[in-house]
């Protein structure tokens, strides 16, 4: 699974590339790419809308879980941003993708720019296996 986000972050190497991470508290299950809609995705991630609404509509009729989502950062380093901080939500994976490596971070409810995630452990083999956290 990271081989192949890894692989589609390397092929679009001026846009950010997005998905949904699914699973539970001590594993990714399965990552979903999605459609980026941000205005300028060369700088930015917008999961289409519709993408997201669907993930969670299943995920309350017994589907898998969305426990967070993946981008990559073309031009930048596999750590969250200033915006990815303040998009944050509490609780939430965000796996982030830059010059060929991949890093997990869980964002808490509080703190700014990096203080605002704290560092997960994650396999760079599938299954994208993820250390249990706490939201």
């Amino acid at each position: 699974m990271l081989d192949r986000l890894l692989a589609e972050a390397a092929q679009s190497p001026s846009a950010e590339i997005c998905g949904l991470l699914f699973g539970d508290d001590t594993a990714i299950s399965a990552a979903i790419a999605c459609r980026n809609v941000a205005a300028d995705p060369s700088i930015a991630f917008e999961i289409d809308p519709a993408a997201l609404f669907a993930a969670h509509k299943a995920m309350r009729a017994g589907g898998p879980r969305v426990i967070g989502h993946y981008h990559s950062h073309p031009t930048g380093l596999a750590a969250p941003s200033a915006v990815d901080a303040a998009a944050a939500i509490g609780g939430e994976l965000w796996l982030i993708i830059a010059g060929g490596e991949a890093t997990l971070w869980r964002a808490k409810r509080d703190g700014t720019g990096l203080e605002r995630f704290d560092r997960v452990p994650v396999s760079l083999t599938a299954p994208c296996a993820a250390a249990a956290a706490s939201p």
